[in-house]
């Protein structure tokens, strides 16, 4: 049984202002809304509905709909009955916060030339003949009924021409992921509590950041060592320089939120912890990747999987020239890294998700184990953990190694942008001596609601300066400072992924527990060097997971959403072979990627993905679905007593030769990333990488980068370890180097 919720309520985190010129015109939101209006709509009995902006259905199917959302509805809600009508009742656009998120990704985080193609197609959905062209009606979709407007976008999902399908699954994603952010009524029948179940508040370290007074000239500041970002690689290093003795300072773009404003809403979360509040795809919108931006990085938004490097990685990076990675001092590293956290299988207690993986690879002799967690020492059940842990069980950055660097004397600066490193010249090596950025402060409340106080230029003078800004920021630095190295934001790593769900009988609750506490190492070696997939559990936060649902409709994804609480669901993970690159967007600078998963990498997210399905079948699952674009689910037939034949059986084998013979249609089919490496690679020679074997830039001096981003390929497990690892040794390395020089 779980245990009950404490009356813990985390403090407001109001969102940074809108920019005053809003992005679309009013024809433009016009058209936007109607679609949205017709992915999510209001859903009335015919007897009462107006069929222009309501889908209208028979009563009898209406009372069908309003008792089986009645079943799902928490035991403890004693309106049932009206929640479930409320939450029909719902649509898209009824929720001024709707149009303020979409807002927010079309004026902050779209970049222009999405932003000119999608206003394009809304300028041409709202003329006649494109209407035509489009929707096969003379009559702009904006002003068809809302049934027609969801024919329209059925009718786009199964087109012949692509760029339909894809501007299908691109305003159909849009809509549902705004939608779960904000609307109420969702959570409600759901039951998905606004803190883990059980969470105790935790306390965590008090930080205090460098403010600087209002002036037109750069402030100038000199330290020892400064460090770029606060995440898992800068964190390290901050503490191993700062003990050392040495003055460290740490800069980081985003700001601290303490623990009792953890976890956020899912609203408020992904703008506020993740790079472009999580809306970065690649260039050809296959990918899509999900980066932290916090203070902690990546560290603070992860969800506490702790794994080493493994012998074979370590291996191809050693064969490379880097005979670090098989040597005692990378092992020492690791297991330093992971001593400080607390890294442990001793406490772990699966989740429902998590156990049925475990389970179902025993039943089919699969190699499988549980997942090290980083939570010192603590059975950590926070399934909530993607946006903060208000527990502060888990020991990320912001509750290890930044405190104990604090408490050796280094120092902090938040809001701060680094915009570039400053060079003197020492022959032909360019020699690091500081970095110029902006620094925007807090808001008149302490907060980031509304404009910062002050904004001022700030060079920081340093002796030796460490980049972490991770692996899609750490190449801009260095490109915006005039490097022209053309490995510099190549090489660009991303472990793509797959998702599948299943349905079981029972109340999974999967928002519960551990995410990500077990894996499945069956098929990781698929070409017997080193690349295949890894099968976890995934984060299973509304927002997160109940995009990826197909839409059949209106009505059907409602009804379809609202049985999440017996819906597991897990990702098919690849180590990638093959890469794409990181570069600036040419008009606002803001990261941009190339990146599309080769035919061999998709190989083997696939063979993930059947295993992933069988596991399920073996495990009792009712219905077991992808994501693949068309795709339809395997629903068990529980009128016909069960057979021996387990995973023999023709029909479910007949489905798994449907998704082999569908595979990932193009350009509709999306992947995701939570794990990006590789754009600053570590090199035995300059010509093949960024940084060479100790982290010091390639033709440079007194200039470093500790992060993922210097993986010389994939990792093949979750990068946190591995990163700490490495930047614990480059770290040691610059304090051995300093030493050898007078401090400041």
């Amino acid at each position: 049984m779980s245990l009950p919720t404490e009356a813990v309520s985390p403090k407001a985190t109001p969102l940074p202002p809108l920019p005053t010129d809003d992005p679309l015109t009013p024809a433009q939101w016009k058209t936007l809304l109607a679609i949205s209006d017709a992915v999510i709509p209001a859903v009335k009995p015919i007897s009462t509905a107006n069929a222009r902006i309501e889908v209208a259905v028979k009563d009898n199917n209406y009372s069908t709909a309003v008792s089986a959302l009645r079943g799902l509805t928490p035991e403890n809600d004693p309106n049932a009955d009206t929640a479930a009508k409320e939450y029909l009742a719902d649509y898209a656009s009824s929720n001024p916060a709707f149009k303020l998120e979409l807002q927010r990704i079309f004026a902050l985080y779209m970049p222009q030339s999405t932003k000119k193609e999608l206003s394009l197609v809304l300028n041409v959905l709202n003329t006649r003949a494109g209407s035509l062209a489009l929707t096969g009606y003379l009559t702009p979709i904006s002003d068809q009924p809302v049934h027609v407007r969801e024919a329209i976008l059925k009718a786009w999902s199964t087109a012949r021409l692509g760029v339909l399908r894809s501007l299908y699954r691109s305003l159909t994603v849009l809509s549902k992921q705004t939608w779960i952010k904000v609307t109420p009524s969702l959570r409600r029948i759901l039951g998905v509590p606004r803190v883990p179940t059980g969470m105790k508040p935790g306390k965590g370290h008090d930080y205090e950041f460098i403010q600087f007074p209002p002036g037109q000239k750069p402030e100038v500041i000199e330290t020892d060592v400064l460090i770029i970002g606060s995440g898992c690689g800068g964190a390290v290093s901050a503490k191993n320089l700062a003990e050392a003795g040495h003055r460290v300072l740490v800069v980081e773009k985003a700001y601290h939120w303490t623990p009792d404003h953890f976890p956020m809403s899912e609203a408020n979360g992904w703008n506020h912890l993740f790079m472009n509040g999580a809306f970065i795809s690649s260039d050809d919108t296959s990918t899509s990747i999900i980066a932290g931006q916090a203070w902690g990085g990546g560290g603070t938004v992860n969800w506490s999987a702790s794994l080493q490097t493994q012998g074979y990685v370590r291996s191809e990076w050693a064969a490379r020239g880097l005979p670090f990675f098989t040597s005692a001092e990378f092992q020492e590293s690791l297991d330093r890294v992971c001593g400080r956290m607390g890294v442990s299988t001793d406490y772990i207690k699966h989740n429902p998700c998590n156990a049925h993986l475990l389970e179902g690879a025993r039943k089919l002799g699969w190699s499988h184990k549980a997942v090290p967690q980083n939570t010192g020492g603590n059975q950590h059940l926070c399934g909530h953990c993607t946006f903060g842990c208000g527990s502060c069980e888990k020991q990320g950055p912001v509750m290890s190694f930044l405190p104990d660097a604090a408490r050796a004397g280094a120092t902090f600066i938040e809001g701060f942008h680094a915009e570039k490193v400053i060079f003197s010249n020492r022959g032909s090596k360019k020699v690091a001596t500081g970095v110029l950025g902006t620094w925007k402060s807090r808001d008149i409340n302490g907060g980031v609601a509304s404009d910062p106080i002050t904004v001022r230029k700030v060079l920081i003078k340093a002796k030796r300066i460490i980049v972490s800004a991770g692996t899609m920021q750490s190449p801009l630095l260095l490109l915006r400072s005039g490097l022209s190295n053309p490995q510099i934001g190549g090489n660009l790593y991303v472990h793509p992924v797959t998702v599948m769900g299943a349905i079981h009988k029972e109340d999974i609750s999967p928002w519960e527990g551990g995410i990500l506490t077990s894996v499945v190492s069956e098929f990781e070696n698929l070409d017997h060097k080193g690349h295949g997939v890894k099968l976890e559990a995934t984060n299973m936060i509304p927002s997160s997971w109940l995009i990826w649902l197909d839409w059949k409709g209106g009505l059907q994804y409602k009804l379809d959403v609202a049985r999440m609480k017996h819906m597991v669901g897990y990702i098919s993970i690849a180590r990638d072979r093959d890469t794409g690159r990181v570069y600036p967007d040419p008009i606002d600078g803001r990261v941009r990627f190339q990146y599309s998963p080769s035919k061999f990498d998709k190989r083997h997210i696939m063979q993930g993905l059947l295993a992933l399905a069988k596991i399920q079948y073996v495990q009792g699952a009712s219905e077991i679905f992808t994501v693949i674009p068309g795709m339809r689910p395997f629903i068990r037939d529980t009128a016909t007593p069960q057979s021996g034949d387990g995973i023999n059986d023709p029909n479910f084998q007949a489905w798994l030769d449907e998704i082999k013979t569908r595979g990932f249609p193009t350009p509709e089919s999306v992947f995701v990333s939570a794990h990006q490496m590789g754009t600053c690679r570590m090199s035995a020679e300059e010509k093949s990488g960024v940084v060479d074997p100790q982290g010091r830039v390639w033709g440079t001096e007194c200039l470093y980068v500790a992060d993922a981003s210097v993986f010389p390929s994939a990792s093949g497990v979750n990068p946190m370890v591995t990163n700490m690892a490495i930047s614990d040794w480059i770290s040691r390395g610059v304090a051995k180097g300093l030493e050898m020089r007078p401090r400041l």
